[in-house]
């Protein structure tokens, strides 16, 4: 099996210099590439003379990372492409137990490992935890992480299980399944990308694994962090895509509902002094409402079907419930 390893860059020596001796160390089973998504910083002249070894790939420009990667997967062959973000430090053995998953079941077609935090090893990281869910309404949450509940590792998610989505920040995908769906939906630019991927692969019929026996580890939050209202924004918008486009049943009702939810999360960052993300909440909903004709006319062309959800409402559950971990649901 062939693995290419792709790290998308975008002004990140600092991350480049920090996390990529990780990768050179522990993944000699794979040939490593960083995509340069067109940096003004001096990373490919870093790369050149530091790590001659590695495959540099120039995208003409920052498309964000759901166009970066469709373009710079056009230039590799592999069969197998592990979308790694810059700010990740692997472990050495990382890569043996994605590769006996893929060896030994033929239906799966992407992998997530164990995502613990970088700066506190302990924790597990916001961006995939041990592996996503999403609930009716399209909120995604994760083994390990619901909403900003981060529960501490102690081995309780170390097995092998399937999951709904995989994480963007190191997610493992065949090659033809990746071509054959058509890569990622570049409207999004950036953020739930990858879970829009996932649940169109899981509509056809392919199979997502979290591997809890390969682990790395995350910053998190590198490129835009948690308090960005830019990253409230895209979040935002971008899962109200998903939905229209991959959920199955009335999704009329389905957006109507979640539309409502949306309304409450940004009446709940006015009350807490955080008019930008309310702002931002609205400013994602205009730009949903301009992209619906194309939204429907997506929908129209693929398929769904599979089961997406377990748990009606997220929402309710963590912040009604009081279910702050997963296995409490």
């Amino acid at each position: 099996m062939k693995i290419a390893i792709v790290i998308l860059n975008w002004n990140g020596k600092s991350l480049l210099e920090q996390f990529l001796p990780s990768v050179v160390s522990f993944s000699k089973e794979a040939d490593i590439y960083v995509a340069d998504n067109a940096s003004t910083d001096d990373s490919v002249a870093f790369l050149k003379a530091n790590y001659p070894e590695i495959q540099l790939i120039q995208n003409k420009v920052n498309g964000g990372y759901a166009k970066g990667y469709n373009d710079a997967l056009q230039h590799i062959n592999a069969d197998v492409f592990c979308l790694l973000n810059s700010d990740v430090e692997v472990t050495k053995g990382w890569l043996q137990p994605i590769i006996e998953v893929y060896n030994n079941d033929e239906n799966t077609a992407i992998i997530q490992p164990k995502i613990l935090d970088q700066k506190q090893k302990h924790l597990f990281e916001y961006a995939g935890a041990a592996g996503g869910f999403l609930d009716k309404f399209g909120y995604p949450y994760c083994r390990g992480r619901i909403f900003n509940s981060i529960e501490k590792d102690d081995g309780q998610y170390n097995d092998i299980t399937s999951i709904f989505w995989a994480s963007g920040a190191c997610l493992f995908i065949k090659k033809h399944v990746f071509q054959t769906l058509e890569g990622f939906d570049e409207a999004f630019f950036a953020h739930m990308e990858e879970i829009d991927l996932c649940w169109r692969a899981k509509n056809y019929g392919h199979d997502i694994k979290y591997v809890g026996s390969s682990t790395i580890y995350h910053v998190g939050g590198a490129t835009l962090n948690n308090t960005s209202p830019k990253k409230t924004f895209l979040n935002f918008r971008n899962s109200l895509y998903t939905l229209v486009k991959n959920a199955k049943g009335n999704v009329f009702h389905l957006v109507f509902t979640r539309l409502v939810l949306d309304g409450i999360a940004g009446i709940q960052f006015a009350l807490t002094l955080k008019p930008k993300h309310t702002f931002a909440i609205i400013k994602a909903h205009f730009s949903f409402y301009g992209h619906l004709s194309t939204l429907l006319k997506q929908r129209r062309s693929l398929k769904q079907g599979a089961k997406y959800y377990t748990k009606r409402s997220i929402v309710w559950s963590y912040f009604i419930g009081k279910k702050r971990d997963f296995k409490s649901l």
